[in-house]
């Protein structure tokens, strides 16, 4: 019986190993399968052109298309689409222009001041050539792109390093695939891979994974980071926008603000004693009571946007949450009232837990809370890939 039982055991063990071997073995033209065709805008385009594309297609980032031989691509890349049959360049890629490079440019020095001209200063500022405020964020100071053939564990790497996308061409002229990101490329037509892309198909083959990766909590594996930024519930939209530009955050939480009155609304507050602005050490276990993106600006054309600029940041994205503009088929059916579900989970919650609300919910962090729903910490999109990849070297 101990003989038999210690069998069973082994022959599990080598069963694991062998599921993890095969998902080890998947590349990335395997996540490739049912993407669609890339979203890009001219160099040329406006940012308000810009903004009204990335609403229209439902996206946070599109690279910027240039014609070649003028222009040198985001961190030297050279990343050009070039005619299938004769090898003619037609585009060159100069850079990725997201969601936080508009925040940053909206929110720039002297701007936004929430005065009777802000219409118009919006207004000249949203006119100015998307090709002008490349590298602004830092994904936008660098344009990558990841070879069909390059592993899966070599893709996970890289976006385990904050990279957050990186275009794939469909027909890949370079042969030697190294570890890594290319700043070299010629293709007839690129897709877009992305971390959420990368966690979705993982999710879709957990069975792959060792089961004790999924029955870990995110506090054991060191996927959660305490050093958290935020913002109040008075925090008006305006100044939420500039806390965005000065931290270069995607997101930041709301919290409820202090009761004896010491926040500054205009502010960042934090728990950090890394002092970038008047920082003040209450952004960690506050209460959690919302959430306020770059991408919720996705959820509104320009003309919209000016007229919630003087409203609280809280107000704006209990608002957009409803806008036909921002929900999705995969969020249209969990909005039930005004207030949009804040997505949480605790230091004990299960990797596994982490994963399936960051798919479902369509969310790139979860903000981890105490039993009493103080904010204590946040996992990312990049954490989870850092110890999913950290665990599945580890079974080698």
């Amino acid at each position: 019986m101990q003989n038999q039982m210690k069998y069973d055991h082994t022959n599990t063990l080598q069963m694991q190993s062998s599921e993890s071997m095969n998902l080890k073995e998947k590349k990335v033209k395997d996540l490739m399968v049912n993407k669609k065709r890339l979203v890009e805008v001219p160099y040329t385009a406006s940012l308000g052109q810009t903004m009204n594309t990335l609403v229209a297609n439902k996206v946070v980032a599109v690279p910027v298309a240039a014609p070649p031989g003028q222009w040198i691509g985001a961190g030297g890349s050279m990343i050009v689409e070039s005619d299938k049959q004769t090898g003619t360049v037609r585009k060159h890629y100069i850079g990725m222009v997201t969601m936080l490079d508009i925040v940053a440019h909206i929110a720039g020095e002297d701007h936004l001041s929430g005065g009777d001209d802000v219409t118009e200063d919006l207004d000249q500022r949203m006119s100015v050539p998307v090709s002008s405020i490349i590298g602004h964020s830092f994904e936008g100071l660098s344009l990558w792109t990841l070879n069909p053939n390059t592993s899966l564990l070599d893709c996970m790497e890289v976006l385990s390093k904050g990279v957050h996308r990186a275009m794939v061409p469909t027909d890949s002229q370079i042969e030697n695939v190294s570890a890594g990101v290319e700043l070299v490329e010629s293709s007839s037509s690129y897709q877009m891979l992305t971390q959420m892309d990368v966690l979705r198909f993982l999710k879709e083959h957990d069975s792959e994974l060792h089961s004790t990766l999924h029955s870990r909590s995110v506090q054991d594996l060191g996927a959660i980071n305490e050093r958290i930024y935020a913002i109040t519930d008075r925090t008006k939209l305006i100044d939420a926008i500039k806390c965005l530009k000065a931290a270069m955050l995607n997101a930041l939480p709301i919290v409820r603000a202090s009761d004896v009155g010491d926040d500054d609304h205009k502010q960042l507050i934090n728990a950090s004693l890394l002092i970038l602005i008047n920082f003040f050490p209450y952004g960690r276990c506050r209460k959690l009571i919302g959430t306020f993106s770059a991408t919720d600006l996705r959820g509104c054309y320009i003309n919209t946007l000016k007229s919630w600029l003087g409203i609280s940041a809280l107000a704006f994205t209990e608002q957009i949450a409803t806008s036909p503009l921002y929900t999705t088929s995969e969020t249209q059916n969990d909005i039930s009232s005004s207030r949009r579900e804040l997505v949480t989970c605790y230091a004990e919650s299960t990797l596994s837990e982490v994963i399936d609300k960051a798919v479902t919910k369509h969310v790139h962090r979860i903000w981890v809370v105490d039993q009493e729903g103080l904010l204590v910490g946040v996992v990312s999109l990049t954490d989870v890939i850092r110890v999913i990849r950290q665990s599945m070297l580890s079974d080698a």
